[in-house]
């Protein structure tokens, strides 16, 4: 931070004794120690709490990335799931036999005719 040498603090230090005069520097330098030790502590203590808050974001960056990545996990696993479901249907539906397009016919015929039945029993009801 500041770039002092022996020489720089020397010279301050007898400017010092020349202003203040001998008999009040030994309070004088107690109290600048004292002051250097609390500077010194707080920047320390703001050091740490910097340190801290950057490891805090950290593991908030880490948290966030696993949780995209098992999100990510489970809509794989479900993708993966639907398709086997369709590829087994797929399968069941090949392995079965084809119906005689007679009973088809007739089967529609039956559809039909229920489904007269139903619309005209519902009409049936609403007079």
């Amino acid at each position: 931070m500041f770039d002092f040498g022996f020489w720089e603090i020397a010279i301050i230090a007898v400017i010092t004794l020349i202003v203040v005069g001998p008999e009040r520097m030994p309070s004088l330098a107690r109290k600048a120690g004292v002051y250097a030790g609390k500077l010194n502590k707080f920047v320390k203590k703001i050091k740490y709490d910097i340190d801290e808050q950057i490891k805090v974001d950290e593991l908030k960056d880490q948290l966030s990335f696993e949780d995209e990545k098992s999100t990510l996990s489970e809509t794989l696993d479900d993708v993966k799931a639907s398709s086997e479901d369709s590829k087994q249907e797929i399968i069941k539906a090949s392995e079965t036999e084809p119906q005689p397009k007679e009973e088809l016919e007739d089967e529609v015929e039956n559809i039909d005719f229920t489904l007269e039945e139903h619309i005209k029993s519902g009409l049936k009801k609403k007079k």
